[in-house]
């Protein structure tokens, strides 16, 4: 790795698991030394303040934020972690700080935060508001990003563990997307340069993750934010923060994308963009759609009212409870499914070891009880 800094050393870990709000980010911006200038740029629809962090005086100037929709908060530990790197007193650091300016939105959509949704308080999907400007959220990013004039902007995401890297059996733990700027999905100057930058984060990530990086679609929609930026003639990147075996409070991933980070804007600092193939970009396979949580083979061993040879997958729904995120498993597709699909993991109820196991989960009256 180009860090000398281990990540255990600079992990927030006052920020874990998967449901973190905007108190967490404040404990976190307070203590910040004088070289971060810490912002407030605004209140969301229920009136929580808004904050940006800015550190660096280099002339490339870098937008990101996170947590544009709230239940995605995987980067915004990442975005805490590359803050903490960005304290340390080394040459690398220097250099970027030299070199970069770093504009960071840690949470945008601080009620949907809250709430643990995607949509923002009005039911707004802040992602598809780009054009319009509906939202309070909408024009403090938008005002951000005119008084700032970023050379680059991260947009920063987590998606959801159904996703597969093209159709092997790799769970697309990271992805990445160069928006597009037209329907057509022409590669103009800047979307070109995303494209560098993303071949450089993926060689740097398939040391870690080999075959677990996926491209997502690039499908035009000027009403996202990511193709909005592109169409304004500045490299956009959208990062995508996904599934780790058995990580589903995503710490693993939460460490990969801050690897992620730190390995862009390094190429970036160093000026070594060109020395990526945009080429490469297209290498990275698309992501598919064929995970399961678990997925369960032959179902009718435990469950007698199924045909023969039926199987079922389940997907866990997070739900928020009393202030605790918990997985909530829901059974989302029967039939002939082991063939086709890949599960986190998986049971084949023939196998009476594995149908042993199985009758020890806590969804096993679920399946017992499933009526086709």
């Amino acid at each position: 790795m180009f860090s000398s800094i281990e990540y255990k050393n600079i992990k927030e870990k006052s920020v874990t698991g998967r449901y973190v709000i905007n108190e967490q980010i404040f404990s976190v911006l307070e203590k910040l030394p004088s070289e971060f200038s810490v912002s407030y740029i605004g209140d969301s629809v229920q009136k929580r303040k808004i904050y940006s962090v800015t550190v660096g005086n280099g002339s490339n100037r870098i937008l990101m934020w996170s947590q544009m929709h709230g239940n995605e908060s995987t980067t915004t530990k990442a975005v805490l972690d590359l803050i903490n790197y960005l304290q340390q007193d080394t040459k690398e650091v220097n250099n970027i700080k030299a070199n970069c300016t770093l504009h960071i939105i840690p949470m945008l959509n601080p009620d949907g935060a809250h709430a643990y949704t995607r949509i923002n308080a009005n039911g707004i999907d802040l992602n598809r508001d780009a054009q319009n400007q509906t939202q309070p959220e909408s024009t403090i990013l938008m005002a951000e990003y005119k008084k700032f004039k970023p050379n680059y902007c991260f947009n920063l995401h987590d998606q959801r563990t159904i996703f597969n890297v093209g159709t092997t059996n790799k769970p697309a733990t990271v992805s990445f997307l160069a928006p597009a700027h037209n329907e057509e999905r022409t590669i103009s100057k800047t979307r070109g340069i995303s494209m560098q930058l993303i071949v450089a984060m993926n060689s740097e990530l398939q040391k870690i993750i080999p075959g677990q990086v996926g491209r997502y679609d690039d499908g035009f929609n000027a009403n996202c934010v990511g193709d909005t930026f592109q169409m304004l003639h500045v490299p956009t990147i959208l990062f995508e923060s996904g599934h780790y075996p058995n990580d589903y409070e995503r710490e693993t991933t939460r460490e990969l994308i801050y690897i992620s980070l730190l390995k862009a804007i390094s190429t970036i600092s160093l000026g070594t963009i060109p020395s990526y193939s945009q080429e490469d970009y297209t290498t990275i396979p698309e992501n598919g759609k064929l995970f399961f949580d678990v997925l369960i083979g032959n179902a009718e061993g435990i469950n007698s009212s199924l045909d023969p040879n039926t199987d079922i997958g389940i997907l866990f729904k997070e739900t928020l409870i009393n202030g605790v995120l918990e997985f909530v498993p829901a059974i989302e597709k029967v039939g002939k499914l082991t063939t086709s699909y890949f599960g986190h993991k998986t049971y084949n109820c023939l196998k009476e070891e594995e149908l042993f196991n199985l009758k020890k989960e806590p969804f096993i009256e679920l399946l017992e009880n499933f009526i086709a």
